[in-house]
């Protein structure tokens, strides 16, 4: 007599990672991509999702404690928030997702790339166009590989550029923007463009209108021109706006450039 014996394999439970469990909920989804395009408010986010205020904070409460959205106080107003998708931290989760899942799903995704057919027209606005937009247009054209036409200008321009923007693009960048003087934005006013992006509270909020046809983007930057210290002492300020700037450029850029 021959005995077949069966091996018997048990499943050991494992825990739903944590981008599942957070983005899984409906309600969460949405603000996640709505969040992914651009910086909005609370009371926006009632509008756009059509959900109670007290409702949607309960929800971007536990997406800032999973720590995919992050939230910045308005220097326009500074009883306001901007919340923003926290894009690196998004990509890290999903990537841990599918490694969660299998081992050859864990490899860290990258942005698609730039589509080399299509070019896009896109205006950086801030207050004084001597720091963010002006970094966030040097940035563009840096990845855009000549298909991005990035302009950028401020709704009250500084005289001039301020030194830690200058220095902050060609030390961390290799970006040289000597002779760069900052733009008023009545200067574009015949212009189109594709896309319009406020890096500051107080431009978007007295930015006019470039048509209908411009897509509206909104990131709550502060200021990295902090009032009270010398250059040095805020140029560690700059390198963080600029990274910040940066990843966004990067994630915004294939977006812009895709196939309609």
């Amino acid at each position: 007599m021959y005995w077949c014996y069966r091996r018997v394999v048990v499943l050991t439970r494992q825990p739903v990672p944590t981008f599942l469990q957070l983005a899984a909920h409906p309600l969460r989804w949405q603000l996640l991509a709505a969040l992914s395009g651009s910086d909005y408010r609370v009371r926006e986010m009632v509008s756009l999702v059509g959900e109670s205020q007290n409702l949607i904070s309960y929800h971007l409460r536990l997406l800032r404690d999973g720590g995919l959205v992050r939230a910045t106080r308005s220097s326009f107003d500074g009883r306001d928030s901007y919340y923003h998708l926290d894009l690196d931290r998004c990509t890290q989760m999903l990537a841990g997702t599918g490694a969660a899942l299998h081992p050859k799903l864990g490899r860290n995704p990258t942005p698609p790339s730039i589509n080399p057919k299509t070019s896009v027209a896109v205006l950086f606005v801030c207050s004084g166009n001597s720091a963010r937009s002006a970094i966030a247009e040097a940035l563009a054209h840096h990845h855009g590989n000549g298909r991005v036409d990035a302009i950028s200008a401020g709704t009250r321009p500084k005289p001039d550029m301020h030194p830690n923007t200058v220095r902050v693009l060609r030390d961390e960048f290799g970006i040289d923007i000597t002779g760069r003087h900052p733009r008023h934005l009545g200067a574009l006013a015949d212009r189109r463009f594709d896309t319009v992006v406020t890096v500051c509270d107080k431009a978007r909020e007295i930015c006019p209108e470039f048509g209908d046809e411009a897509r509206k983007i909104h990131w709550s930057i502060p200021d990295p021109a902090t009032p009270g210290g010398t250059d040095e002492d805020t140029y560690p300020t700059f390198r963080a706006a600029a990274a910040e700037i940066d990843t966004r450029i990067q994630y915004l850029l294939p977006i812009l450039t895709a196939e309609p």
